[in-house]
């Protein structure tokens, strides 16, 4: 077990670990780090604890200091001249004539290098233009390219709930998100209504994926023969999931009735998992575009 503290550098971003040594540091404190892109200001998230050797990478780094008043100073002007920096920048994208959007700029704390994260189409040759803005701002410069939900990640936004975003608030890394979630929790299948700001699924769809196939598992499908426990059969109308009730149409004296069932008054062979997550041929050609467009890139933000 090794002891150490955790630290993030931006806004719901990655968790980093490093070593406290022997400064007493808790959640909410500011401390000084040393990282791969240089001296960082971090604010940490986890305080000390033990963790297991293969969670960490070595070598772990040390904590330097705790930040002071001073470093806090420091990390204030750094956002003001990112403010700035990020307004050159897109002057000289502008100038430059180039197929890219600008999102952000970042200083490391130590000012030993600016970063500016853009989106784009494809390739970009922007060399001319790291030139342009290494003679501007006279220390090194990195441009980054990340895909659209990093782009959103990085921006925030509301989501359709209501809230803000997930990426943007709490989520340090992208969870894997498919159509089947949203059968599963038998959404509408129209793009438009289960993708997110970026234009992809959205990650929510993950949030109640096991409660869903855990409560379906003991439903059946719609379609299905039942037998009920007053001795009726019938075909199933509809399910509601979360009430686990069942609306099933039986014969009555001739004529065909819909009743309402709880789950345990039925008899049902339970559905097998390859038939609740069955897509048909025209939901797959309605979402195809869609499911080619989730790809899987990552910022990292560190």
């Amino acid at each position: 077990m090794i002891k150490v503290i955790g630290v993030r550098f931006r806004n719901a971003g990655k968790i980093y670990y490093f070593d406290p040594v022997n400064l007493e540091v808790k959640a909410g404190d500011h401390v000084i780090v040393e990282t791969a892109r240089g001296i960082e200001y971090g604010y940490v998230v986890l305080g000390a604890r033990e963790v297991e050797d293969e969670k960490v990478v070595q070598p772990l780094k040390s904590v330097i200091r705790m930040a002071t008043k001073a470093d806090d100073e420091a990390e204030k002007k750094n956002h003001e001249k990112e403010k700035e920096a990020f307004k050159i920048c897109r002057e000289k994208i502008k100038k430059h004539g180039l197929l890219m959007k600008l999102i952000d700029a970042e200083y490391t704390f130590d000012n030993n290098k600016v970063l500016f994260y853009f989106t784009a189409d494809g390739r970009i040759d922007f060399r001319e233009l790291v030139k342009d803005l290494a003679s501007v701002f006279k220390t090194r410069i990195e441009l980054r390219q990340v895909g659209v939900r990093d782009e959103t990640k990085i921006v925030g936004g509301v989501g359709i709930c209501g809230r803000t975003l997930c990426c943007h608030s709490y989520l340090s890394e992208f969870i894997p998100v498919s159509i089947k979630m949203a059968k599963e929790q038998n959404l509408s299948l129209n793009p438009t209504k289960i993708s997110g700001v970026c234009g992809r699924l959205m990650c929510c769809l993950k949030n109640e994926e096991e409660t869903y196939e855990e409560l379906n598992s003991k439903l059946p499908s719609v379609g299905d023969f039942i037998t009920t426990d007053d001795g009726l059969k019938g075909e199933v109308h509809s399910v509601s999931v979360l009430r686990q009730l069942v609306k099933v149409v039986v014969m009555i004296k001739d004529d065909k009735e819909i009743r309402e069932y709880k789950v345990e008054q039925l008899r049902f062979k339970p559905r097998r998992r390859r038939e609740k997550n069955q897509v048909t041929d025209e939901e797959l050609k309605a979402l195809e575009a869609l499911e080619k467009k989730e790809g899987k890139s990552k910022l990292d933000d560190n």
